[in-house]
């Protein structure tokens, strides 16, 4: 820490507690954070069969609604709300993951050319008012608020992959023990 940092600490008596290298158990409240922050992304991530290389937007849309959901701890209401004083609005909310068709404007494409692309939804734009997709047949990431949804339709189908993890965690079979 800078002696400025220092200074500004103690001139608004500020205690400024560090605890030790190497011991991170003594960041509970940031790890179990973390851990909370990492289960939502892996749900959202999961249940459309979104590919692990995608992960950081998973994590910004968890942070997204985690920011918008109501909380225990601030009386059943979110952390927006209680920054804002007014409930946040949740109808533009969308499914992590799912196909949707993004509407392409008349210089983005020649005559012939169709007027949507397919897409995957990755979350919403941090910087402008929409909703952020990425093309994977062009390699295109899109921000766009003209866009149809298909939520119940998964991008990626799902491998059969899923039954082989769940196998592996499941108990043996009882002649095992026999």
């Amino acid at each position: 820490m800078s002696k400025d940092m220092t200074h500004y600490l103690h001139s608004n008596g500020i205690l400024h507690q560090t605890s030790y290298v190497g011991t991170p158990q003594q960041n509970g409240v940031s790890k179990r954070k973390n851990c909370d922050l990492l289960e939502k992304t892996r749900a959202i991530m999961l249940q459309m069969h979104v590919p692990k290389a995608f992960w950081s937007y998973g994590v910004l849309t968890a942070i997204y609604l985690i920011n918008r959901l109501p909380s225990r701890v601030l009386d059943f209401k979110s952390p927006l709300e209680v920054l804002q004083v007014t409930s946040p609005k949740l109808a533009h909310l969308k499914v992590f993951g799912c196909s949707c068709f993004v509407y392409l404007p008349s210089t983005k494409r020649d005559k012939l050319d169709s007027r949507a692309v397919k897409c995957i939804f990755l979350g919403y734009s941090q910087t402008q008012k929409g909703y952020r997709f990425y093309d994977p047949l062009q390699k295109k990431m899109y921000v766009s608020r003209d866009v149809r949804f298909s939520k119940d339709t998964l991008y990626y189908p799902a491998t059969g992959q899923e039954e082989d993890d769940f196998n592996l965690f499941s108990l043996p079979s009882s002649s095992y023990y026999d």
